[in-house]
């Protein structure tokens, strides 16, 4: 999960990968899932985004939001950040579009374990 909608990528070269800002190889490797429909559309501030992520995790299976693939691993970090969030953050996080939202806490892990790996 990258923030760039797969469906947006053209195609994928194995020889000379495409130079798309922010889209990772998941992406690519997802393209054909991609062009698929939406499995759930979140606006801005619906609380049961958390629910899809969730059943993401449950699952263990990818699903398109709101036109981008998220990933097991973004959808699990994402949980395992909101869960430890206090009210106010989850609020402020909500209001983002769920792209950001699930970037902004694969950002915070990335940070927490980051400064524990250097401990």
């Amino acid at each position: 999960m990258c923030g760039q909608p797969a469906a947006d990528v053209p195609r994928w070269e194995t020889e000379d990968p495409p130079s798309v800002e922010f889209t990772c190889e998941d992406c690519f490797t997802l393209l054909p899932e991609a062009r698929r429909p939406d499995d759930a559309n979140h606006p801005p501030g619906d609380p049961t985004l958390i629910d899809t992520l969730r059943r993401i995790v449950a699952n263990r299976q990818h699903a398109k939001i709101d036109g981008v693939l998220v990933d097991l691993w973004s959808a699990s970090v994402t949980i395992l950040i909101w869960d430890q969030l206090r009210d106010d953050k989850r609020q402020q996080l909500l209001a983002l579009p769920s792209h950001q939202l699930i970037l902004r806490c694969v950002a915070i892990y990335t940070r927490v374990t980051a400064k524990n790996d250097h401990q």
